[in-house]
């Protein structure tokens, strides 16, 4: 079969550019002719479909009015991805389409080439932009459903996407279109979703329940576990941004004196985090920076437990499903997808959102077990993982989607 993976961005960001990635290489492995649509950039993986790519645009920052411009218009309608896509589905022809993220860098524009063609297309919905402008529904530091029932302009009140009035009446103005024009829900045969929340989520946000379908994200399994001590300090592993959370886990430690605990990421909350660890949990907070491969695997696979503090919607975090995958049990924030993966008390702990006295509730407990008790709720953890988000299941299931679609 041949398959089209479209994404923003096409090197190693985050968990989706790592679910793209596994994704093609394991269908590739199954045979399939799989090909690849997203941005250019320096740190891109290799590509032979790379002359497809478009341009990458930086909306973190101000270029210039004549180049703020021509994003701001690409934001909207993206006329060079459109036209490339045309080209790359007229020289490949293929069976199905399987949309990631395609949102601002990509834009809509290629919804109505996938459209046109008549070609049965999937998308996995990895966060909340099928309803949300700033795709995180989070905003001023906490959860946010204001734009419900349509009212985006709250998106403009709140300054959800960044700093500014003009940029986020242009957010305003593209979900407003997007949701009009009901692009996605006009060109997706199915939304394929990570998490049962965030699939409930998007059938209370209006979207046809019938498009809608629950469907794991799937980790590697390693099929010896690697003998863990769990006595090293806990760990963090992801983006350093308020959401995330940290800053109450660093004050939740800092009032358990045994503990102590390593940050494995990087984000614009660093710095911030790092003077409020020095002040009042001094030498038992370590910032580690950005680790993956075998140096991220010696940092988690000695931690006593893994921690996801978050204050948003997580959807089916790939952290702490590795975690779980070789064994360390996780203590999560009671919210969103996360709690779907965790059995509180069973195989991890989960936590009141935005509590330091629940933190520090659940470390004080993890720190009373023993080892042998830390690697029982490891193994409860690897099981459910096994069960239920193991690759062999994931593909059989995204293969018979792609034959029924390609087949109707």
């Amino acid at each position: 079969m041949k398959i089209l993976q479209i994404h923003k961005f096409f090197d190693l960001r985050g968990g989706a550019e790592v679910y793209l990635h596994q994704l093609i290489n394991k269908l590739r492995e199954r045979g399939h002719d799989v090909h690849a649509f997203s941005t250019k950039s320096a740190s891109n993986l290799q590509s032979a479909d790379k002359d497809y790519f478009v341009t990458r645009y930086n909306y973190d920052r101000k270029e210039g009015i004549g180049k703020d411009i021509k994003k701001a218009i690409n934001f909207l309608w993206n006329k060079e991805a459109k036209q490339s896509l045309q080209i790359q589905i007229n020289d490949l022809q293929p069976d199905v389409i399987h949309l990631q993220n395609i949102y601002h860098h990509l834009s809509t524009s290629i919804l109505s080439v996938i459209r046109k063609s008549g070609i049965p297309c999937v998308q996995t919905l990895h966060d909340y932009k099928l309803a949300c402008p700033n795709y995180k529904m989070f905003t001023k530091g906490a959860v946010c459903e204001r734009c419900k029932n349509g009212k985006y302009y709250n998106t403009i009140i709140n300054q959800c996407l960044f700093q500014g009035y003009a940029p986020n009446v242009l957010a305003t103005l593209e979900m407003s279109m997007t949701k009009i024009a009901q692009s996605y829900e006009r060109t997706v045969n199915f939304f394929l979703c990570p998490s049962h929340f965030i699939k409930n989520k998007m059938q209370e946000w209006g979207e046809p329940p019938g498009k809608l379908i629950y469907f794991p994200n799937p980790v590697d399994i390693p099929s010896v576990v690697p003998q863990r001590l769990s006595v090293g300090p806990y760990v963090f592993i992801g983006r350093l941004y308020p959401e995330k959370g940290i800053e109450i886990l660093i004050r939740a430690v800092a009032r358990v004196p045994s503990v102590r605990l390593n940050i494995v990421g990087e984000g614009p909350e660093r710095n911030h985090l790092e003077s409020l660890a020095k002040q009042i949990a001094p030498n038992r907070v370590n910032f580690l920076g950005f680790h993956t491969g075998l140096e991220l695997e010696q940092i988690r696979n000695t931690a006593k437990a893994v921690c996801m503090p978050t204050l948003m919607y997580e959807n089916a975090s790939l952290s702490v499903l590795e975690s779980m995958a070789v064994g360390v049990p996780v203590i999560a924030s009671d919210i969103g997808g996360l709690s779907e993966l965790i059995s509180d008390g069973v195989s991890g702990f989960l936590v009141k959102p935005d509590s330091i006295e629940s933190w520090i509730e659940a470390l004080n407990q993890m720190e009373s077990f023993t080892p042998e008790q830390r690697a029982d709720l490891g193994q409860m953890a690897r099981k459910h993982v096994e069960q239920n988000h193991n690759w062999q299941k994931h593909l059989d299931e995204l293969e018979n989607i792609y034959r029924t679609l390609s087949h109707d």
